[in-house]
C-alpha cells in the first residue's frame, strides 16, 4: 500500500473512531467478491435526523479499493464537500459488489461471487 494510501485509509478509520457527532452523517460500506478483497465501497449521505440516506455513492476497483489512493482521496473529498461531521463504517467486507435485481435476479445468488453464497454477509460465516 502507498504511503498516501495508508493516510487516506487513517485519516478516514479516524473519522469512524470518533463515533456520531452530528448531522450530517456518512455511512462507508465495502463490499467484495471474497471477504478479504474490496472492490466496492459505497457512501451515504444522512443530511439530518429525521432525514432518510440520499446521495448514495459508489467506487470501484479490479483491485482493493481500501487500498487505492485515489479512490480513498475521492472518498475524503466526498465527504469534505458534504460537510460531514461523522462517519458510521462498517469494519469488514459486508458481501458481494453485485447488486441483486440489478446484476443478477431476484431472489437468487451472484453467478460471480460465488463466495458468498450460503455465507452470512455480516459475519462471512456459513449458514447452510
Amino acid at each position: 500500500m502507498s504511503l498516501k494510501a495508508e493516510r487516506n485509509r487513517k485519516k478516514l478509520a479516524k473519522k469512524a473512531r470518533k463515533g456520531f457527532t452530528d448531522y450530517p452523517a456518512a455511512t462507508v460500506a465495502f463490499y467484495g467478491p471474497t471477504d478479504k478483497q474490496a472492490t466496492k465501497v459505497t457512501v451515504s449521505i444522512i443530511p439530518s435526523k429525521d432525514s432518510p440516506p440520499e446521495r448514495l455513492t459508489s467506487w470501484y476497483s479490479e483491485h482493493d479499493v481500501r487500498r487505492d489512493e485515489e479512490i480513498g482521496q475521492m472518498l475524503l473529498d466526498y465527504m469534505a464537500e458534504h460537510g460531514i461531521k461523522s462517519v458510521v463504517m462498517t469494519d469488514r467486507i459486508i458481501g458481494c459488489p453485485h447488486q441483486e435485481g440489478i446484476d443478477y435476479p431476484e431472489g437468487e445468488t451472484c453467478p460471480v461471487c460465488t463466495f458468498w453464497k450460503g455465507r452470512d454477509r455480516w459475519t462471512g460465516e456459513r449458514i447452510n
